[in-house]
């Protein structure tokens, strides 16, 4: 079967993964030493949403497992980046946020990146762009919600 012939879903599928494994190795590349992807994706999560998270609602969050996620938060914690306390609620239980330094950390990370990733503009144009991200944004949404 060509891919011409297979479902338009799973070629948008398919080109979405490969584009994945290409931006992660690259991101990969340009945050060491100082970050590896599944740290700047936690401080990623928490400058978009801001606030605090506990460490199972983190690992929901980023489909890893509570330990995976205690490894990676213990190691940013250790950095200054996330803050880690106990749960008024649930003693067990840690609260996470991000710190100010975590902040900065994550914003030289998307400096970095973002200067790696000028390049596309020659590749396509800034409506383009635009309208891509709304497509991208409906499909997250909706894998969101069918996890």
């Amino acid at each position: 079967m060509s891919n011409r012939e297979e479902p338009v879903e799973f070629q948008v599928l398919n080109e979405i993964g490969i584009i994945s494994q290409l931006a992660d190795n690259l991101a990969a590349r340009l945050l060491a030493p100082e970050l590896n992807m599944s740290q700047f994706i936690v401080l990623n999560h928490f400058a978009r949403l801001g606030g605090e998270r506990s460490l199972v609602r983190l690992a929901s969050a980023m489909q890893v497992t509570k330990g995976a996620m205690t490894n990676s938060v213990s190691r940013l914690a250790e950095k200054g980046w996330l803050a880690v306390r106990p749960d008024p609620e649930d003693g067990r239980s840690k609260l996470v946020r991000l710190t100010n330094e975590g902040a900065a950390a994550r914003d030289r990370a998307v400096t970095a990146l973002s200067q790696a990733l000028e390049g596309l503009r020659g590749v396509t144009t800034e409506p383009d762009m635009i309208a891509t991200l709304a497509t991208l944004r409906s499909l997250r949404t909706w894998f969101d919600s069918n996890r």
